[in-house]
């Protein structure tokens, strides 16, 4: 296994979302060259057909490695809210449609939560890290931080539901904590930090 320490381990995330990719860069540091989909225009579009958060980050990293030759991690995360009964889940960027948006998925939450007030709003964050090479799956690492979903969205930064959730301990959102402290306790975090661990062990 390479060492995370080491400098540029070339690392391949499949997406093209750019906020994530900003993320896992972040938290990984300067031990890794991180790339994504956008440079490497022969990975297809792969479609989550799975049923759970691990099932689609384990397609979406095996079918890029094929096309890659080193790592490949791919994420696959999102929002579970306890009254929702654990919605919207896998469907966290697709709450509001195939087409949605950040704001239409945070809107339609807001609706469906209207019945529900102050501990009744428990959520969390979770999110699967896959990683995969020449085209099978190597391990899957989890993480997820605890929460509640307020009223109306507070704070510009980060992206799809942060403006909404307030971890456990903290009465800002991660939207108004900013990266550098939600990059410390997020549910990605916790999972990047788990695979560099895995990848720090002996071969």
């Amino acid at each position: 296994m390479p060492d995370a320490d080491a400098p540029a381990n070339p690392l391949l995330v499949s997406t093209r979302n750019a906020h994530k990719v900003g993320e896992i860069r972040a938290i990984l540091g300067p031990g890794f060259l991180v790339s994504d989909l956008t440079s490497a225009p022969a990975v297809p579009e792969i479609e989550e057909t799975g049923d759970t958060f691990e099932e689609n980050a384990t397609l979406k990293a095996v079918a890029a490695s094929l096309h890659f030759d080193g790592w490949v991690i791919a994420d696959d995360s999102g929002l579970e809210v306890d009254a929702l009964g654990g919605a919207p889940g896998v469907r966290s960027a697709r709450y509001a449609g195939e087409q949605s948006n950040d704001a239409a998925n945070n809107a339609l939450l807001l609706r469906n939560l209207l019945p529900f007030h102050g501990p009744e709003r428990s959520a969390r964050f979770r999110c699967v890290i896959a990683l995969a090479r020449n085209g099978q799956k190597l391990a899957a690492f989890s993480g997820a931080v605890e929460g509640t979903i307020i009223d109306s969205p507070r704070g510009q930064g980060g992206f799809g539901y942060d403006p909404l959730f307030v971890p456990d301990g903290h009465r800002e959102t991660f939207a108004q904590l900013g990266a550098g402290i939600k990059n410390g306790l997020s549910h990605r975090a916790r999972a990047l930090h788990a695979l560099k661990n895995w990848m720090k062990k002996p071969a």
